[in-house]
């Protein structure tokens, strides 16, 4: 891992990164101490503390409550900045109406699949019923196909998503470190999912460290092993700059 700096900006991932990954996306919730150490971080690194997620805004709040940090959601589709001013993609999250409704309704047909409504994407889940993963995938992406260009497929772990085209994590992170209190600082990602290896793209062309959480391929330059490596190791980091 790399020596410790005061003058990092952290990004962090959520799910399967700072938090232990649930059978469920609403069963995941940050502790008493998790959320201690988050604000630990916040005020030791000089507000440079932003939560990269695709989980939506509201939902990274409910599961970090009472904590309110700088965060991106749906993958950059929304943004809270350090001043708390919220950024939207510009997509019209309505043509996604239609399309919802018959993933939903898919869900319904197959046990074990859960599906996530965020607003401006959702998530078909198939963490519960695995052998339905290419069914998922395959609904997923024929969903897709009359909304054209004007969105994505995502493929995660364990969930595949249908969500705007053009934004992603790594954009999120850039924006971010355009701004004060990131800007200057050095940035650092932490990740564990396929999604953000658009992150650690953009933070290595920055110069910057990423850091894989768990198995897999990856172009992180780091690794830990799980949830619980990543929560020691941020702890290490406050104790080396008091």
């Amino acid at each position: 891992m790399p020596p410790f700096s005061r003058n990092w900006a952290f990004f962090l991932d959520l799910d399967g990164t700072l938090l232990e990954i649930e059978e469920t996306p609403d069963a995941v919730g940050a502790g008493p101490d998790e959320n201690r150490l988050l604000k630990e971080l916040l005020a030791s690194a000089g507000g440079a503390v932003a939560v990269i997620s695709g989980r939506a805004l509201a939902r990274i709040d409910q599961i970090l409550a009472p904590l309110v940090l700088p965060a991106a959601g749906q993958h950059g589709a929304e943004r809270r900045d350090a001043n708390g001013l919220r950024h939207r993609h510009r997509f019209p999250a309505n043509v996604l109406r239609p399309v919802a409704v018959g993933i939903r309704s898919f869900a319904a047909q197959h046990q074990g699949l859960v599906f996530e409504d965020k607003g401006a994407s959702v998530a078909l889940h198939y963490r519960k019923a695995p052998q339905l993963a290419r069914v998922a995938q395959a609904a997923v992406r024929d969903a897709a196909g009359p909304l054209g260009e004007a969105v994505e497929v995502q493929d995660g772990k364990m969930v595949v998503e249908l969500k705007p085209a053009g934004c992603d994590k790594g954009k999120a992170i850039a924006q971010f470190m355009q701004e004060a209190p990131f800007a200057g600082r050095e940035p650092v990602f932490i990740g564990d999912d396929a999604t953000d290896e658009y992150g650690f793209r953009v933070v290595n062309a920055m110069g910057g460290h990423t850091v894989k959480v768990g198995e897999g391929p990856s172009v992180a330059r780091w690794r830990l092993e799980n949830p619980a490596s990543t929560r020691a190791w941020l702890q290490a980091w406050l104790e080396s700059v008091h």
